[in-house]
């Protein structure tokens, strides 16, 4: 019996551990299609201000108002909600930041989900942008861009595992390190790359609105 009741707790045990692991997930709805990601639990701010906006809806009504193609899609700034045409967008937010959540095992890949910010004359400590966020896109990179790159980073280095990565599937290395990434696109990277090929203006804003909602899913 004392055996019994031990394996029915032990298997407790680790059901218990793999919901308090489960990662959150969130769909980012536009005209030209949804993007699925989830969000990391190892950058537990990001993940928990980001659940926070989207239930308050904050985020719906906004535009991707910066896309840049083989690099990334930007949005979530609050100002962006009914803009007019050829506004200049991208410093609207919440009046806070969100502390930085540097990890050397999130880095930039196609499809990772990270937290735009102010330069670092104005923030020297990195701290990330209330509310907007961007997708990386990015290109392809060779083992001599990549080098070249790796000389650059000041307080990283790119493994082995990640240079197979921007290899094969692309990124952006040069933002590691410096950008808090803190999720990544589980379903409909294609729709993200769809919008950053979008005509633009001269501030890389598209000139037909991009609107976003945002919803929370649990599965």
């Amino acid at each position: 019996m004392k055996k019994i009741i031990f394996l029915v707790g032990l298997f407790a045990m680790i059901f218990m551990t793999s919901c308090s692991e489960k990662e959150q997930l969130a769909v980012i709805s536009t005209d030209l299609g949804d993007i699925k990601v989830k969000l990391y639990n190892e950058t537990p701010q990001h993940r928990d201000n980001f659940v926070k906006l989207a239930k308050e809806g904050y985020y719906d009504g906004t535009l991707f108002h910066r896309v840049i193609p083989q690099f990334m899609v930007q949005g979530g700034d609050p100002d962006s909600k009914g803009a007019a045409a050829g506004a200049r967008l991208g410093q609207g937010g919440p009046n806070y930041k969100v502390p930085a959540e540097f990890s050397p095992d999130l880095f930039h890949k196609k499809g990772a989900l990270a937290a735009a910010r102010q330069g670092d004359q104005q923030n020297p400590e990195k701290k990330s942008s209330g509310s907007q966020f961007y997708i990386v896109t990015g290109k392809v990179y060779t083992d001599a861009e990549l080098e070249q790159t790796e000389k650059r980073l000041t307080n990283r280095t790119i493994t082995a595992a990640q240079k197979e990565v921007y290899k094969t599937e692309g990124g952006v290395p040069f933002l590691d390190g410096n950008y808090t990434v803190f999720g990544e696109v589980i379903e409909g990277m294609e729709i993200a790359e769809k919008i950053g090929l979008v005509q633009k203006d001269r501030t890389d804003r598209p000139l037909d609105d991009v609107k976003m909602t945002v919803k929370l899913v649990n599965e």
